[in-house]
């Protein structure tokens, strides 16, 4: 039923109705995001209008407080990730099912990293300017306790995919648990682990670029104020300086796991 290819070449009948079934579900809930195809095609005059109002000098004297504010950015995303890394990997280890001392821990670890990434940075960084006042702390905070939930959660399952053979070899000539995790599993493990952090710190990046709007640091404030006060000659240099950001955190991402697992990286 689910076996594809099928006798006759045609996608198997359970994925067909999967798929129709999805479909048709997504049509059915469309009205109650108030998803109506006939306003799109009105969407590009004022688009456009914006866009065009973006085409100005920019405000060149503003570049001081953007690199600044970016820098500040920058910081709290890679401290969030260094601070996640380094309490995400034994949680990794803990919820990890071929590497859990326990199932109970198993379970609990895989439920704490569940609530962690339940609700978004923002929240979380609402939670600890309230806590601990405004500034780029509450930031580092927040995206750090997010970042644990995710990045526990990747390396578990980086844990659980790597090959049993080198893990019964190492096991055979008498290593214990610690010994397996290090020799056997974290060298297979590694390629992800380091694509997941450069991920994680691109995507912390972003984040970070928008919790200046509940106080907590970094570009995300100015970033609404000038969209709220229409300073076009603003807008375009803080996108530019995160698009930039971003860009080369990804291409740095492509560098570092090709050279761990062997292959030229790619600049496409």
């Amino acid at each position: 039923m689910w076996r594809w290819p099928t006798a006759n070449g045609l996608p198997p009948v359970g994925a067909l109705g999967l798929v129709a079934g999805a479909v048709g579900a997504l049509v059915l809930t469309a009205s109650a995001v108030e998803f109506e195809p006939s306003r799109v095609p009105g969407m590009w005059r004022p688009l456009l209008s914006f866009v065009g109002h973006l085409i100005v000098m920019p405000d060149w004297a503003y570049l001081p407080r953007l690199g600044a504010k970016m820098l500040e950015t920058m910081e709290i995303a890679a401290l969030a990730t260094a601070i996640a890394t380094i309490l995400s990997f034994p949680l990794g280890i803990l919820a990890a099912a071929n590497a859990s001392p326990h199932p109970v821990v198993f379970h609990v670890t895989r439920q704490a990293l569940t609530f962690m990434r339940a609700l978004p940075e923002l929240v979380w960084a609402l939670v600890f300017v309230s806590a601990v006042g405004l500034g780029p702390l509450p930031g580092v905070m927040a995206l750090a306790f997010v970042t644990v939930g995710f990045m526990g959660k990747f390396f578990a399952e980086s844990f659980e995919v790597v090959g049993e053979k080198s893990v019964d070899g190492i096991r055979t000539v008498g290593a214990n648990r610690f010994q397996l995790i290090l020799f056997a599993m974290l060298p297979q493990a590694m390629p992800d682990f380091i694509g997941t952090l450069l991920y994680i710190l691109d995507h912390n990046v972003r984040a970070a670029a928008i919790l200046g709007l509940v106080g907590a640091g970094g570009i995300g404030y100015d970033l609404v104020m000038t969209m709220r006060l229409f300073e076009y000659n603003r807008i375009g240099l803080i996108a530019l300086a995160i698009y930039i950001v971003v860009t080369a955190l990804d291409r740095l991402s492509d560098v570092f796991r090709g050279r761990t697992i062997g292959t030229p990286a790619s600049w496409g």
